[in-house]
């Protein structure tokens, strides 16, 4: 293991010479970092940080030669498949053409204990097999892809998604790994049902996680997240992202706060994150569903 200047993947990428090369850079609260780059071909190599990054290729058609931390490998690379590289490890590697690629990493600090409760066979990013290439899961592929464009959704990504994302990549990989997460079994409480409802409504403004929504029901992060979808019907982040579109009807329909405002009230950083979100569940935007609830004759005539 060799000492590093940089604390972190995103610290090393955005303070050293590969900073030119970003396209695009999406931080949830240091639970995942998201980054985009088109790189030249050549040396890729890094010094050892504490965190597990995972790549994705988005051009294909380079060979790579290298040690991302299972030994050396050298494979010609396809575009939309996958390479791990794993935490303390100074990887080598170079690659012989231009590519793209986004990385995904997680913070293993920020990780690890919830992969102790979200498995019984101790899984830890430190022991997977799968640092030596290149590899395929159409179940990564479209999870990456799901978070990708709900970051551009939201702006800046919330916790809550960084957080349900995260575990379902992880879960994958410890499943090609060989060491599944438990399952859960049943949903909520009743009472911890409510409290965790009641908890989303109090906080519908604020950036609030997935970690306390499970002690609030006193279990893990992992598996309240999949508690929680068998009783309420869907996931914690679409429950959250459907009151804050009621919220914002009301508001829009019972108030004259600019929508500027409103996006603050129902936990959106701005009107252009709101009208996003509004336009994809409602169709509309809100100054036009404001419109049509107070003038509803002239909406439907102008039609």
């Amino acid at each position: 293991m060799n000492m590093s200047a940089y604390s972190s993947f995103t610290q090393w990428y955005r303070e050293g010479k590969q900073a030119s090369y970003i396209r695009s850079r999406k931080s949830p609260g240091g639970i995942l970092e998201l980054i985009e780059a088109a790189r030249p071909g050549g040396d890729m190599s890094r010094p050892a940080q504490p965190d597990l990054v995972l790549h994705q290729d988005l051009s294909g058609g380079s060979r790579i030669r290298g040690n991302s931390g299972g030994g050396f490998f050298d494979v010609k690379s396809r575009k939309g498949y996958l390479g791990l590289d794993a935490p303390d490890f100074a990887t080598t590697m170079s690659v012989d053409s231009p590519h793209r690629l986004r990385s995904l990493s997680f913070p293993v600090a920020q990780w690890q204990s919830a992969l102790d409760e979200a498995s019984n066979s101790g899984a830890s990013v430190k022991n997977l097999l799968l640092f030596k290439g290149s590899f395929e899961s159409h179940a990564i592929r479209s999870a990456l892809r799901n978070l990708w464009a709900l970051c551009d959704e939201e702006g800046v990504p919330s916790r809550l998604l960084a957080r349900a994302a995260g575990f379902v990549i992880l879960a994958e990989l410890c499943q090609l790994n060989g060491t599944p997460f438990t399952s859960a079994k049943g949903g909520l409480a009743p009472w911890a049902e409510r409290r965790c409802l009641e908890l989303m409504h109090a906080r519908l403004s604020e950036d609030i996680s997935l970690d306390e929504l499970a002690a609030e029901a006193r279990l893990s992060p992992y598996h309240f997240g999949r508690m929680f979808k068998q009783s309420v019907g869907v996931p914690p982040r679409v429950y959250l992202t459907r009151l804050r579109v009621e919220k914002a009807c009301d508001l829009l329909e019972q108030t004259n706060l600019p929508i500027t405002q409103i996006a603050l009230e129902v936990g959106y950083s701005s009107n252009q994150v709101l009208a996003r979100v509004f336009l994809k569940h409602m169709r509309m935007s809100p100054s036009d569903y404001r419109r049509a609830v107070r003038d509803p004759v002239r909406s439907y005539t102008l039609r």
